[in-house]
């Protein structure tokens, strides 16, 4: 397990499941009412604890935010990232990964989430930095791993695989997180987001391949 999963893994508070009540308390309230109009008031008596506790497990509600998006980005990645590093054949499995985590990345809750961390990472950078920790920094890590892999096995020539991994990750994009965010076009179909990852991956390909 790297640090970075173990960080992961560890939080806040020393009882997990009073350390769940409180998070699902808290996917009531930010589902309910958003970020902005919820208030730690609201999430200790949808909880059912006392506004004592719930600041003995997160620090603030921006802290309770980012741990409840990690937690359920968490759930949502580790099936992406589970990459076969004896799968050789390189075009399917980018394509999979690419189209998966790019439908995970587009779903309009975590465009709302990431909007959201935007606005809290100017008071508080660390917030963003944590955020970047917990999902696009392990997916990253995991394709490098598998890249790796394949660089040793010949299939393709890579000097630097977590640069590659990154690359092959923004290619994904494209500019489509971007106009999402701004909200300047509706959230992508499957034959959408098919398209743009196959041509990723075709670009990828035809700089890293192997000759």
């Amino acid at each position: 397990m790297t640090l970075v999963e173990q960080r992961v893994e560890s939080g806040a508070g020393q009882d997990p499941r009073k350390r769940q009540q409180i998070l699902d308390g808290a996917r009531k309230v930010f589902h309910g009412k958003g970020f902005d109009a919820a208030s730690m008031n609201d999430i200790a008596r949808v909880a059912g604890v006392s506004k004592g506790t719930l600041y003995v497990y997160f620090e603030s509600k921006e802290r309770l935010f980012l741990e409840l998006v990690a937690e359920e980005k968490r759930a949502d990645l580790w099936p992406i990232m589970s990459l076969d590093h004896e799968d050789h054949d390189i075009e399917t499995v980018l394509n999979h990964f690419g189209r998966e985590f790019l439908k995970l990345l587009t779903r309009p809750y975590y465009i709302k989430a990431m909007r959201t961390i935007f606005s809290i990472v100017e008071r508080m950078p660390e917030v963003g930095a944590d955020y970047y920790s917990r999902g696009p920094q392990i997916c990253m890590e995991k394709l490098a791993a598998y890249l790796e892999a394949q660089d040793q096995a010949g299939i393709v020539d890579i000097e630097d695989c977590l640069l590659a991994a990154q690359q092959f990750m923004d290619l994904s994009q494209a500019g489509l997180l971007r106009r999402l965010l701004f909200n300047a076009t509706p959230t992508p179909s499957e034959s959408e987001i098919a398209l743009q990852v196959s041509r990723a991956v075709a670009f990828f390909l035809k700089v890293y391949k192997a000759a």
